[in-house]
């Protein structure tokens, strides 16, 4: 893709990735964008670089606006490899005077890259640096989501280049927000907020309420994945606000695997109770869908409803699976219990129970188990069961 003015002098000169389709376990269906900002100024300054695969590409699209050996300054915002991986390539090619990063920024791009003869400049939050016209303020942002994490932003611009908060992945022929349909750009952002920073809510809302105190004035935003925000930053903050705090809705996920049919069953008996008392139900077969499209429907519900038949003794491998990726990043606030059909030991209920239980789900009557086929009797059990976590949902206001 061809650079793109950002700002007078700030350009994008990034990389689309349109074939990732999995990023350490988030399914990226519609790829993703690495981003990187060129300031031109009297110190000529590039802010992040991109996945090492695609070097080639951020050295392109500088040389469209200038000589890349001419670039005086490098700030690494963020050393994890999407954003590092062409670190040394681009050092190696610019021989810049200065590399600006975190602390902790400084010994992790040693321990990744295993150079300590690059001219590292360790900054600090409110440490500002003058390019001339522009001035760079440095805000660290320590587990959001790695420990050397910070933003930088661009006073006279009113720029926030944020790293990996307020991003999505999303490979797009357009770079700004006000381009694409808005819609489709909030679900985005709300799957990258809940695979990515749902784990780190309590440090969002103390970075935003910093960020607040610090006065800065914000009217864009230019993270390192996705869409700049140019026309809607103050509503993708509201955004985070609320998802850092887990303000739910009147919704239930009901998340399940089924072997012949008789856990799906109850799924959808436990899902027409809940309609009966007014509440939005999504109802997710793990066999067809993705860890990471589950708990984005997690992160606005109040109830978490959770189905496995018994195999081996446990529990089907799915579920497994996204009780491991669920607990890892800690939804809370959270009711929900767990249910599912057995043959002979019937264990997949205490299992799943405990697992909620260990992320503080509040448990609603124990969980509920059939043995193979359910009756009339049972789909009564399940849709009565339903409706008492819609009336709780419904209490909570």
């Amino acid at each position: 893709m061809q650079p793109v003015e950002v700002k007078k002098g700030i350009y994008w000169v990034g990389a689309v990735d349109w074939n990732v389709r999995d990023f350490h376990g988030y399914s990226t269906l519609k790829g993703s964008t690495y981003n990187a900002y060129l300031a031109m100024d009297e110190k000529i300054t590039l802010f992040d670089t991109v996945k090492k695969p695609f070097a080639d590409d951020l050295v392109c699209n500088i040389s469209r606006i200038v000589d890349p050996r001419k670039i005086d300054y490098l700030v690494v915002n963020h050393v994890e490899m999407d954003h590092s991986g062409a670190v040394p390539e681009i050092i190696d090619l610019v021989q810049p005077e200065k590399v600006f990063c975190s602390a902790m920024g400084k010994r992790t791009l040693i321990d990744h890259y295993h150079r300590e003869d690059w001219p590292f400049e360790v900054v600090e939050t409110g440490q500002t640096l003058s390019l001339g016209s522009k001035t760079v303020q440095f805000i660290e942002t320590r587990m959001l989501h790695w420990p050397d994490s910070m933003f930088s932003y661009l006073e006279e611009d009113r720029l926030l280049i944020s790293s990996d908060a307020f991003g999505e992945h999303w490979a797009t022929s357009q770079r700004f927000d006000d381009e694409v349909n808005m819609d489709e750009l909030f679900s985005h952002a709300a799957k990258y907020y809940a695979n990515i920073l749902l784990l780190y809510s309590p440090l969002v809302q103390k970075l935003l309420a910093n960020v607040q105190k610090m006065g800065l004035e914000i009217d864009m935003i230019a993270p390192d994945h996705g869409l700049i925000w140019r026309t809607h930053p103050g509503k993708i903050i509201e955004a985070y606000v609320a998802w850092s705090k887990q303000k739910a809705r009147d919704k239930a996920v009901i998340i399940y695997d089924t072997m012949y049919q008789a856990t799906e069953k109850m799924a959808l008996a436990i899902a027409d109770g809940l309609v009966q008392e007014g509440v939005e139900v999504k109802i997710l077969n793990l066999k067809l869908s993705h860890r990471s499209e589950v708990i984005t429907e997690v992160l606005d519900a109040k109830a978490i409803l959770l189905g496995s038949p018994t195999l081996n003794n446990g529990i089907m491998p799915t579920v497994a699976d996204i009780l491991c990726y669920m607990k890892g990043l800690r939804p809370v606030d959270k009711i929900g219990f767990a249910f599912g059909s057995y043959g002979w030991s019937g264990e997949a209920v205490k299992v799943m129970t405990q697992a909620l239980e260990e992320m503080k789900v509040k448990i609603m009557d124990g969980g509920l188990r059939v043995k193979f086929t359910p009756t009339h009797d049972d789909f009564m059990k399940c849709a009565e069961l339903g409706r008492k976590v819609g009336q709780e949902i419904k209490n909570q206001g």
